[in-house]
C-alpha cells in the first residue's frame, strides 16, 4: 500500500540547507500496525508529512497503492489525501467553534458526503466512543481523552485506507493514552492500516512492526509481532 525509494526531504534557507529524510526506503502492506520511533528531529514528522502528502519529497519516490505520487500537484495529492487517508495529532486539532458534532462531521462536507449520511454516520461513532452525550458541547468543554476521542472519530468518519498518527497520546494521561491505543488496536483489526509515530516503546509494541529513525534514515526495523 505505502512503498517509499530513497526518498528524501531537504529544507534549504539562504544559509542553512537541513536533510530531514536521507534514503528511506519502508515498504507497508494493506491493513500492518507500524510504528515509527526515534529521537526528537529525527524525521519521524517529516516522514509522516510525506506520507501523507501535505509536503513533497526532495528526491526519491513514494508510492501509494502502486502510483508514484510523490511529485504530483497539490490537487491531485488532496484529492488522494480526503479519499484515502486519516489524520491524529498530538495537540488534537479540533476546531473550537465547532461542537463535537461538527468537528466530525467536517471531512465528509469536503467529500461531499449527503446530510443524512452525515449524521447518521457521526452519530454511530459518538455512540461506539461513548461521546454521544458530549455532541452539542465544543472541544474546550472536553477533557484530554475526551478530545482525542473526537479526533479518532474525525480522522475514520470518512472510512480511510490508512490512519497517520502522530504522537496520539503525547498529551494524555495513562489511562487515557490506554483508551485512545485501545481505538486505533481496534481499527486495525477492522482492516484499517496504520502508521503511528510516537517516544512510547509501550505504545509501539502496539503495532505489529517497529520501525527505528536517526538522522533521518532508517536504522531498524523489528517484527514485535507477525502480521496477519
Amino acid at each position: 500500500m505505502i512503498k517509499t525509494v530513497d526518498l528524501a526531504k531537504v529544507y534549504q534557507t539562504d544559509e542553512v540547507e537541513t536533510t530531514a529524510l536521507n534514503q528511506v526506503n519502508i515498504e507497508i502492506k494493506e491493513g500492518e500496525f507500524v510504528s515509527v520511533m526515534g529521537p526528537s528531529g529525527c524525521g519521524k514528522s517529516t516522514l509522516l508529512n510525506v506520507l501523507g502528502m501535505i509536503d513533497n519529497p526532495s528526491g526519491g519516490e513514494y508510492f501509494f497503492n502502486g502510483e508514484e505520487v510523490g511529485h504530483l500537484s497539490e490537487r491531485k495529492r488532496s484529492n488522494i489525501r480526503k479519499h484515502n487517508l486519516g489524520f491524529v495529532f498530538q495537540s488534537f486539532n479540533l476546531i473550537d467553534e465547532l461542537t463535537v458534532f461538527e468537528n466530525i462531521e467536517l471531512p465528509m462536507l469536503y467529500t461531499k458526503v449527503p446530510a443524512s449520511d452525515r449524521k447518521k454516520r457521526v452519530e454511530e461513532l459518538l455512540e461506539g466512543m461513548n461521546i454521544m452525550h458530549r455532541r452539542n458541547h465544543f472541544p474546550q468543554q472536553l477533557s484530554g481523552g475526551q478530545q482525542q476521542r473526537v479526533a479518532v472519530a474525525r480522522a475514520i468518519v470518512n472510512r480511510p485506507k490508512v490512519i497517520l498518527a502522530d504522537e496520539p497520546t503525547g498529551n494524555l494521561d495513562s489511562a487515557n493514552g490506554d483508551e485512545v491505543m485501545k481505538l486505533l488496536t481496534e481499527l486495525n483489526a477492522s482492516g484499517t492500516t496504520i502508521l503511528m509515530v510516537t517516544h512510547s516503546q509501550y505504545c509501539a509494541e502496539f503495532g505489529n512492526r517497529i520501525i527505528r529513525m536517526l538522522d533521518g534514515q532508517v536504522v531498524t526495523e523489528n517484527v514485535v509481532k507477525q502480521y496477519l
